[in-house]
């Protein structure tokens, strides 16, 4: 079920009389129309009337009568407003809103800038308004011809009884007739000159008409303007004065179908001239784009204002390119507000399509979407069968209409690659809670048979989520990247560019360290350059993330963005509505699982082959050493004067290389050497290529198309859970860094930081510098006292 549209005709510069009973009629001035619906913002609607009537945004006010009551008005003045008109006038399809200025709202209007669209209501006389029924998305909300020009439906035999006023169209900037120069460089206009044929052409609705005959009008070079335009017939003239051109639709009787009665194709005139911003609409563009838009996701506003002007001879502004490609991607990706309303039916088919899955949300009092979770069984069964007892979270903003943020949990393959286990789409409003509720669905799916290590942020949400839901059944491993982006950000005050990225170098050092001196080394280091930076360390919990103190097994992956190939497909998928995203993200996992199963089959080698060259970069180190036996499974291991002890009944060397990683070390190999051991057998069964197979085994399944899908309700149905988009949130400006910080190495988070050639100090140049201004003022009184003296 599609999102209730409504058409709002926006007028102003008319005035408003009392009639006999009290109510209020509003004539004159200009209108222009636009379509609404419960996902449309104040702020939006503003901006776009501003341009139109040329108001400031801050200082004009939006009205409109109660259903039923011409004698109040109602102002709009936020989105709740809003939203509360679209309610009122949900039955109908179109509700008269009238614009007005205080003392100093009225600017000097900008015509190149004005949209093409505007319309009239049964109250309003229009000046210069553009037929909006070219948009296809004024026709959503029925299977009728809901022209903004027509009081009443296509589909009825009621007729106005009224005289309709004249609805003049704004067409061309063109004369006519075109000459060859204008044949050359407007080519695709070219292609609708005979968009119009003459009398008996048949069209589906009038709408389909109205649509022809905006394109005719392009093609042909002129303007035109509405003298008749109801439910069962159109007339139509050229707008210049004396021009015999004419055109005259009606419905043919018993059917649907719209004919051309009578045509005059004679014109006399040499044009009108106009800004060509009257001509397009933004659903006009829109539908122009989509293709353009399909093939190139990325298709920037500034280069449809290029294409545009080039192929059409339409100059538009940022702002109506900006709104033409929001419409387009709707009519090619579907309603926002309809995918919300399809969640509960999607998730549905996810787990009837994938038994064995959990799919949930979770909505907020109000209806408004709040979280969503999936974890598929093929992701499920492969994590249990071949997969690390290794756990990685994180979270990517999302930078789209609705913003909030996905959070991820990873896993790591027998081959080091990622493998994603679960993932949901939860709101910013507390993120504590989201990541509570986000592990607790984890825990209902994934059995924990052993204790699980996680790498993780170390923020209060995270950390006390963890212990809440695992408890003492888990590790906790700080993210590396974190850590040293917060010595960076501590410390970014204090010193150089060069001397932070030398102490986040030996940070990274102290982590990997397998030894106590290792990491006393690399931390002594560190206190060489500041001795607050030692401290810092000493108190940044190094038992979480530090190898030689971590309880937990990590397998020397020490920074939860493991799942970098996650962070590819969510660059793709961002900007579609909730559903399509879920299955763009599910079709990407299909995928990936599908070609890894197939690429594993073909295998020969014991290990997977990532761990076949690094048992092999030990095994080439082995030659070097000499194996003295101690006791039955006890050797010694001498060479380039270290000494390691080896137990192979505990999988353990002295130097720590085998059970950080899981694959022997080079000591490790070389006692096998020595006693004629099989290697692979002291290897991590993760790292077979037999359990890798079995992470693969499963698959993931399609879905079928949700779109107009509809939770569907028995006997048993209390009520129908009904999902409505969330607020709005995303802010003006470019989006953040923070979804690029994720993608980026901690070295590469320091940028260098401004540094003052006088004074050597942080923060400032040279011609900021208070130092060498005290310095020049010191001396220009010291030289006012000598020339005194």
């Amino acid at each position: 079920m599609s999102a209730k549209k409504i058409i709002a005709i926006c007028q102003s510069g008319g005035e408003f009389q009392t009639e006999k009973d009290g109510s209020m009629s509003y004539s004159g001035g200009e209108a222009y129309a636009v379509d609404l619906d419960i996902d449309t913002q104040v702020i939006d609607f503003k901006q776009d009337l501003a341009e139109t009537f040329g108001y400031s945004v801050d200082n004009m006010f939006i009205k409109y009568f109660l259903p039923g009551n011409k004698k109040t008005l109602i102002m709009i003045s936020k989105d709740k407003d809003l939203k509360r008109m679209i309610n009122f006038f949900a039955d109908t399809d179109q509700v008269d809103v009238f614009v007005m200025p205080n003392e100093s709202g009225r600017v000097a209007p900008n015509l190149s800038n004005m949209p093409a669209t505007a319309s009239r209501s049964s109250r309003t006389t229009v000046s210069e308004a553009v037929v909006l029924a070219s948009s296809p998305i004024l026709t959503t909300t029925s299977n009728t011809d809901n022209h903004p020009n027509t009081n009443t439906n296509t589909n009825t035999t009621e007729t106005d009884s009224f005289n309709l006023p004249i609805i003049e169209t704004a067409i061309s900037p063109f004369p006519f007739p075109l000459n060859s120069n204008w044949e050359k460089q407007h080519k695709a206009a070219t292609q609708w000159e005979n968009t119009i044929t003459g009398v008996e052409q048949r069209f589906s609705s009038f709408a389909e008409f109205r649509e022809a005959l905006h394109k005719f009008s392009i093609a042909h070079g002129f303007r035109y303007k509405y003298k008749k335009s109801d439910s069962h017939r159109v007339s139509v003239k050229c707008k210049s004065e004396g021009c015999p051109w004419r055109i005259y639709v009606s419905r043919l009787q018993t059917t649907h179908l719209i004919r051309i009665k009578k045509m005059n194709p004679e014109h006399t005139c040499t044009g009108v001239t106009a800004k060509a911003g009257y001509r397009a609409t933004k659903g006009w563009v829109g539908n122009i784009i989509k293709e353009k838009l399909k093939n190139s996701p990325n298709y920037r506003p500034k280069d449809i204002v290029a294409d545009i002007e080039r192929e059409y001879g339409v100059k538009l502004n940022y702002s109506q390119a900006w709104r033409a490609k929001g419409i387009a991607k709707e009519q090619l990706q579907g309603s926002y507000s309809q995918s919300y309303s399809q969640l509960p039916f999607f998730c549905e088919k996810i787990m009837e399509t994938n038994p064995g899955s959990l799919a949930t949300f979770d909505t907020k009092p109000d209806s408004s979407f709040h979280r969503f979770f999936v974890s598929f069984h093929a992701s499920i069964l492969g994590f249990q069968q071949g997969c690390r007892p290794l756990l990685f979270l994180d979270d990517i903003p999302l930078d789209a209409k609705y913003q909030g943020t996905l959070l991820i949990v990873t896993s790591a393959d027998g081959d080091d690659g990622v493998f994603p286990l679960a993932f949901a789409v939860v709101d910013d409003e507390n993120d504590d809670d989201n990541w509570f509720w986000f592990l607790s669905q984890l825990k209902s799916c994934v059995p924990i048979s052993q204790p699980i290590t996680f790498v993780a942020n170390f923020n209060p949400g995270v950390k006390e989520s963890i212990v809440k839901v695992f408890g003492n059944e888990c590790f906790h491993g700080y993210c590396l990247r974190y850590v040293s982006e917060k010595l960076n950000n501590d410390l970014k005050t204090r010193f150089s560019h060069e001397a932070r990225r030398l102490m986040v170098q030996d940070l990274y050092a102290a982590a990997y360290a397998p030894k106590i001196e290792a990491f006393e080394q690399c931390v002594q280091d560190i206190k060489a350059i500041s001795p607050e930076a030692y401290d810092w360390v000493l108190n940044s919990e190094p038992q979480h993330w530090a190898n030689v103190f971590f309880d937990g097994t990590r397998y020397n992956h020490i920074t939860s963005n493991f799942g970098q190939l996650f962070y590819s497909w969510v660059s793709e998928a961002v900007e579609l509505p909730i559903t399509h995203m879920i299955d763009l993200l599910r079709g990407k996992l299909m995928e990936l699982i599908y070609k890894r199963r197939v690429d594993s089959n073909r295998w020969t080698t014991t290990l997977t082959p990532s761990m076949e060259e690094k048992l092999k970069t030990e095994a080439s180190k082995a030659g070097m050493f000499q194996v003295l036996p101690s006791e039955s499974s006890v050797f010694e291991v001498h060479g380039e004067g270290v000494v390691e002890i080896v137990d192979i009944s505990q999988w353990d060397c002295s130097c720590r290389g085998w059970q950080l990683t899981g694959l022997p070390c080079c000591h490790a190999i070389a006692v096998f050497e020595c006693i004629g051991r099989s290697v692979y057998d002291y290897c991590s069964r993760y790292f077979m290529a037999e359990s890798y197979r079995k992470t693969y085994a499963e698959s993931i399944y399609p879905i079928p198309d949700v779109e107009g899908g509809q939770h569907p309700v028995d006997g048993n149905d209390v009520a129908v859970v009904v999902v409505t988009p969330p607020p709005a949130k995303r802010p003006p400006g470019k989006p953040g860094r923070r979804a690029k910080l994720k993608q980026a190495g901690s070295l590469e988070l320091i940028r260098r930081q401004m540094q003052c050639s006088k004074c050597k100090g942080l923060g400032h140049n040279k011609k900021t510098c208070k130092e060498v201004e005290s310095h020049e003022a010191l001396s220009s009184l010291e030289a006012v006292s000598i020339q005194m003296g």
